[in-house]
């Protein structure tokens, strides 16, 4: 149940932001879902996007 809680509010994230123009990577969208089952902290996340935009 879990899985399909989290999926589902990926998928209404990822719609809403595309709507807006913008394009999520598959990369970014695999560490939401860790995030969101508590496999990586806020901090951890920030840091992973950051990286990936070189920031």
């Amino acid at each position: 149940m879990q899985f399909v809680a989290t999926e589902k509010a990926i998928g209404n994230a990822l719609a809403s932001v595309e709507m807006e123009g913008f394009v999520i990577s598959a990369e970014c969208i695999d560490w939401c879902k860790m995030l969101l089952n508590k496999e990586i902290t806020m901090a951890q996340y920030i840091e992973l996007v950051k990286a990936s935009e070189g920031v």
